[in-house]
């Protein structure tokens, strides 16, 4: 196992909410009503955050793949704040720093440089990386409504498991908000740590990211990692037609309501690149 600085290990006292909502979560769902609606509202609501996750923590504050309005922008950010994974600027800014050092030393969540643990959870539950750097994302930490919505990350996550309380009780309190929010969680881990590990490379990049069906799946599209970091700054991540993307065909729908605009594919020439050389492989 690879060696862990002090800053690098777990922070048990922070993390003890994060194994909570575990606990809650795999033993809740024996103990509260069961209706045949629950399994529904909780897939959803993983829905619906995963793609606040994926095209707006990730596509648009951490790579700007397309534009929208400020008003969008806030909806966007304060979504993503219901899915307890820290604020929008602490997330983005961390992303974009993965990119700059993907799978080298520096990497903050790499598989092969740290092993699978570290890269899928790890690395979030250690005192490392608790503070925000404003100074990785400049562009985005000059709006004040993000700076609160940074600093105050769990008011919407709370916020949303009160709601849940009051709408449905416990049952759609365990459902719509635990099991929902630890599956959001490892779908969303999976991107760092199994995109690294399993699946296939299109194109010849830097780092070990791979394109996995499987993964794209689950994340809405985030699975096709290798031709993310081939071309990182689309709004379309799945290149070919059978590329399933569920968060650029989302995206592409709300273009055509003019909620969000410029919406960067990739160029033929990078996209087609690959025929030129021999395959790299899987």
């Amino acid at each position: 196992m690879p060696s862990r600085a002090p800053d690098e290990r777990i922070h048990v006292l922070a993390s003890l909410p994060f194994f909570a909502v575990h606990l809650v979560a795999l033993v809740g769902v024996f103990l509260v009503p069961f209706h045949w609606w629950l399994p529904l509202a909780a897939i959803a609501l993983y829905v619906a955050r995963m793609f606040a996750v994926t095209a707006g923590y990730h596509r648009y504050f951490s790579h700007r793949s397309f534009k929208t309005s400020r008003a969008f922008q806030f909806v966007l950010a304060l979504t993503g704040s219901t899915c307890a994974q820290k604020g929008v600027l602490w997330w983005a800014g961390n992303h974009r720093h993965h990119h700059k050092y993907s799978d080298e030393l520096e990497d903050i969540h790499s598989p092969t440089q740290k092993g699978f643990w570290w890269s899928h959870v790890g690395w979030i539950l250690s005192r490392k990386y608790a503070r925000t750097d404003e100074n990785a994302i400049k562009d985005f930490a000059k709006f004040p409504e993000l700076r609160f919505l940074d600093r105050w990350h769990l008011l919407p996550t709370i916020s949303l498991a009160v709601l849940l309380a009051v709408a449905g009780g416990p049952s759609l309190l365990v459902w719509g908000f635990f099991v929902s929010t630890v599956l959001l969680w490892h779908g969303t881990f999976t991107i760092n740590s199994l995109s690294h590990v399993f699946g296939s490379r299109r194109y010849e990049t830097t780092d070990t990211s791979r394109n996995n069906w499987l993964l794209a799946l689950i994340t809405l599209g985030e699975g096709w990692h290798n031709n993310h970091h081939y071309y990182m700054s689309c709004a379309k991540q799945g290149f070919f037609w059978w590329e399933i993307d569920a968060s650029y065909y989302t995206l592409k729908v709300l273009s055509w309501m003019h909620v969000v605009w410029d919406l960067r594919k990739p160029p033929a020439h990078i996209r087609d690149a690959y025929l030129k050389s021999a395959p790299v492989g899987t």
